[in-house]
Order: C-alpha cells, then sequence, then structure tokens
C-alpha cells in the first residue's frame, strides 16, 4: 500500500492547509525557512507579505523555493505535500482576486488594523508583494493513514 497521494489529493492538501514553510535561499545558499500564510489558485501557489520582507529580496538572488504543509500529531497521522519550485515576484498582480482568496480562507484570523500595535502597523504599511511559486517537478506527498498500523 502507498502512502503517496495522487496530484488531485496533494493540491486539495494544499489549498486547505492554514500555514505553509516556505525556504529561500541566502545568497551564500544557506536555506531559511519561514511560516507563511498563502492560497493556491490553478495549482499555483501565491505568498503575500510586506515589500520589504527579506523572503522578497531573496526571491531576485535566488528563485529555487521549496514549500512544506503538513499535518496529524501521531506518526500514524502524518500528511505532507513538499513542493520544489520556482518563485516569481508578480509584477502586476491582481490584488482584488488575491484578497477575495485570503479574505475567504483566513477569515476570522486576520488582526484588524486597529487592533495592531503601532509598530506592526507601520511594519505592514510600506507596500507589499505578492510571490508565485511553480512546482517545476513532481510534489513529494505522504499521508500515512493509508498504512495500516492498527488503533
Amino acid at each position: 500500500m502507498s502512502v503517496r497521494l495522487s496530484d488531485e489529493e496533494a493540491w486539495e492538501v494544499l489549498r486547505t492547509a492554514h500555514t505553509g514553510i516556505l525556504t529561500t535561499l541566502r545568497r551564500d545558499g544557506s536555506p531559511v525557512a519561514v511560516p507563511v500564510w498563502f492560497v493556491v489558485d490553478d495549482r499555483t501557489i501565491y505568498v503575500t507579505g510586506p515589500k520589504t520582507t527579506r523572503k522578497f529580496a531573496r526571491i531576485q538572488n535566488d528563485p529555487r523555493v521549496s514549500f512544506l504543509v503538513e499535518s496529524g500529531d501521531a506518526w500514524k497521522e502524518l500528511c505532507a505535500v513538499h513542493v520544489n519550485g520556482q518563485a516569481e515576484l508578480v509584477e502586476a498582480p491582481d490584488w482584488e482576486h488575491v484578497d477575495a482568496l485570503l479574505a475567504e480562507k483566513y477569515q476570522g484570523y486576520i488582526t484588524p488594523r486597529e487592533e495592531m500595535p503601532e509598530r506592526t502597523r507601520r511594519h505592514y504599511d510600506v507596500g507589499r508583494r505578492l510571490l508565485r511559486i511553480t512546482p517545476d517537478r513532481d510534489l513529494i506527498t505522504w499521508d500515512n493513514s493509508r498504512l495500516d498500523v492498527g488503533s
């Protein structure tokens, strides 16, 4: 029995996952992994954030990325999708579409601007960027619940 997910199952896991781990590369090649909120649209992953965030600078230097979502607490519950791909900064994003996807996915999780500390508001008021991640090989997937390991 295989623990591998079909492409359709993998993209559904990606679409519904709450937080992803985005790994970008520094100039010296060392990886930096950060948790991010994201949306999936047409088998493409989109990540947004303040335009001064280092992840965007690292993408300009090296577009190779990995992206991981996972769930499960016990070993027999572990399910994950790992994406290797290329990232690019979207020059003219359709913010209305992206914002609608983000609002639908993260409704109830977003802190209203007026409730943020002043320093946090200033951090987010610098403008924002949109990152598009496109897989460049097959997704790496597993779902240990498919194994017959008993109770």
